[in-house]
């Protein structure tokens, strides 16, 4: 497992207890040590922290959940218009007997797959390629499940070539008009307009120690004051954890984690994370088509007001 600088301690009593013939009774006692070392810590997380969890190694990602919620996924590639872009996983599959068209940022998990997915780095492809089958989906009156895990969308010369923004901004046009249910979970990483594009969700979902900006906290730092050591102290500012959100009315429900996070206990992840997915498609399912598309956007037109009242 990949340690935290925050989990020196955690790491400390894994290795002692990963050393062979141990005593049962020192096995015993090791373990409720690290379950006292992980709760002390995991209960008073920064949003610093909880930025360097949500970009953890080992954190599930979407084809992690797709895998272990919806086995039969069958993924389905490319805009039509310039090819398939991998930072992006799409495709059908059945969720609780019904199917539904599922879409997310997929980073990777290793450097072969972290480059094939672009890190989870989107370019319009991508984005064309959401649009594309979000329309399918409307047309076949399949819900749409989004999982939202990026730093942000691509920013490289390429991209901007072949309209970046436009594709973005269309994403986010086709959510709001949509007339078949929209869920949104924020899994993990949530920067910018890359990851807005996959969450105007009827039901906006975030995992506890997931985090949500217009911004990275280095890309703040280095905006605001110049230097990209201020990364912790605009992760404060910028209140982008799950506790915030809920608050600010941006999202509409914390997905707990177990004490230790998701990477390490990501079968916890997974059942938790199906049965709030399940709860709110089955909230959204007696809804008309165009309430669908008028309470999604009265939620997102109410966001900026419900912000500046705080």
């Amino acid at each position: 497992m990949h340690y935290l600088d925050f989990e020196d301690n955690i790491r400390a009593v894994d290795e002692h207890l990963a050393q062979p013939n141990l005593p049962e009774s020192e096995v015993k006692r090791l373990n409720n040590k690290l379950k006292r070392l992980i709760e002390r810590t995991y209960q008073r997380l920064t949003p610093w922290q909880r930025t360097q969890i949500a970009r953890h190694e080992d954190r599930p990602h979407t084809l992690d959940y797709i895998r272990e919620l919806m086995p039969d996924f069958f993924e389905l590639s490319g805009d039509k218009v310039f090819g398939d872009d991998k930072a992006i996983i799409a495709g059908l599959a059945h969720f609780h007997d019904r199917t539904l068209l599922v879409i997310g940022h997929e980073k990777g998990n290793s450097t072969e797959t972290r480059m094939q997915h672009n890190f989870g780095m989107a370019r319009p492809e991508g984005y064309r390629k959401a649009i594309r089958l979000m329309k399918l989906a409307e047309q076949f009156g399949f819900p749409v499940l989004t999982f939202i895990d990026t730093a942000g969308a691509f920013p490289g010369v390429d991209a901007e070539a072949r309209g970046q923004g436009q594709a973005i901004a269309e994403c986010i046009a086709t959510q709001v008009n949509l007339k078949v249910p929209i869920i949104s979970t924020i899994i993990g990483e949530g920067g910018s307009g890359g990851a807005v594009a996959l969450a105007v969700g009827n039901k906006v979902l975030m995992m506890e120690n997931a985090v949500y900006s217009v911004i990275s906290p280095e890309g703040c730092a280095s905006i605001l004051w110049k230097d990209f050591k201020y990364a912790k102290h605009a992760s404060r500012v910028l209140k982008l954890t799950a506790k915030d959100l809920l608050r600010f009315h941006i999202i509409d429900e914390i997905i707990p984690e177990r004490l230790g996070g998701a990477h390490r206990f990501k079968k916890e992840a997974f059942q938790a994370v199906d049965a709030a997915i399940l709860k709110a498609i089955e909230a959204t399912d007696k809804i008309s088509p165009e309430n669908l598309v008028l309470t999604r956007k009265n939620k997102f037109l109410q966001i900026g007001q419900s912000v500046s009242k705080k």
